[in-house]
């Protein structure tokens, strides 16, 4: 089960690799069936486009391009060529196929087809005015990024029912501990 707290696609893609900085990283993308699984979760596709090894290793590439950018962007560092290119040539691809029916829309696509959609909404972040809304999630554990939308600006957390819970809750514990010493 993938998580998507961002509500941003290419953001909640970037966090299928969880707590990058930890000696091992969790990854939420070991398998194509895991890939599969995110674009059906995502809402991006309607039927898995039955993903192989070979779009898996496509994906991950994808996924840490933009990261790479992004983190240029955090860092406000020159975003890497390389990364850039790498973004561009996904977001020239084939749209997903959209496809009204008499009981509603479908979409369907091909692996490569779903990264281009990705890829496409993540130069829209990275290349407009939403790029300085990029944060990354206070939790030290945590690394996932996301637009800060909130009034002043000044969401800390990725999503608050799980890391600002988390963050709140060990403050109070360590607020709880610190009087309980103090008698």
């Amino acid at each position: 089960m993938h998580a998507f707290p961002c509500g941003t696609l290419p953001l909640d893609f970037v966090g299928t690799l969880r707590a990058r900085r930890n000696a091992a990283p969790l990854e939420k993308l070991a398998s194509p069936e895991q890939l599969d699984a995110w674009f059906l979760e995502s809402g991006m596709l309607d039927s898995g486009p039955g993903a192989d090894e070979t779009d898996l290793d496509i994906a991950v590439d994808l996924r840490e391009a933009i990261y790479s950018l992004v983190a240029a962007r955090l860092d406000g560092q020159p975003m890497p060529a390389r990364a850039i290119a790498e973004l561009n040539r996904h977001a020239a691809g084939l749209p997903v196929t959209l496809r009204l029916h008499p009981d509603g829309a479908t979409r369907t696509g091909s692996v490569s087809q779903g990264l281009a959609a990705l890829a496409r909404e993540a130069v829209e972040i990275l290349g407009g005015d939403d790029a300085s809304l990029l944060r990354e999630c206070g939790r030290p554990e945590c690394t996932q990024v996301y637009l800060d939308r909130s009034r002043g600006h000044r969401r800390e957390w990725c999503a608050m029912r799980t890391c600002g819970n988390r963050v709140k809750a060990a403050t109070y514990r360590a607020r709880q501990h610190g009087s309980a010493d103090d008698n």
